[in-house]
């Protein structure tokens, strides 16, 4: 069979100088235009992958952290609290005022262990009038002499 009377063969070749004809090489512009383009994406797929990363570690470390941080401990041993007020002893049935030394802790207690500052030891002992544990207005530390 001779090639010049293939009909298909004849279309291909049509087909081959149409576009040959219309085939141009685009100005080195474009071309460059396109190469930022694809760069810029690269460029952002990479920063949105590391941020991932990062996001997705954080959740892990976060999740394997304990839920309450240990409290730490004091660096020094804390000195013995004073009772509180409401465990004092009640005053005295008969009495109907309360007293000022009422609601105070015994005065003859052992002093705390003394601490680091510059201050002097203050007297743990009761004056000589106040042993009973009530106040006398007139011999009052407070009323003026």
């Amino acid at each position: 069979m001779p090639d010049s009377h293939d009909p298909l063969r004849s279309l291909f070749r049509e087909a081959a100088s149409a576009g040959q004809a219309a085939s141009t090489t685009p100005p080195v512009a474009v071309i460059e235009r396109r190469g930022e383009r694809h760069r810029r994406h690269r460029i952002i797929g990479i920063a949105a992958a590391c941020l991932l990363v990062l996001a997705g570690s954080g959740a892990a470390v976060s999740a394997l952290l304990p839920g309450e941080p240990v409290p730490t401990l004091p660096a020094t041993t804390p000195s013995p609290v004073a009772p509180s007020p409401t465990s004092a002893p009640s005053p005295p049935s008969n009495s109907t005022t309360p007293t000022f030394n009422s609601a105070l802790p015994p005065r003859n207690t052992t002093p705390p262990p003394p601490s680091n500052s510059m201050m002097p030891p203050s007297n743990t002992t009761a004056p000589q009038g106040h042993r009973t544990g009530t106040v006398n207005p007139s011999t009052s530390a407070t009323s003026p002499r």
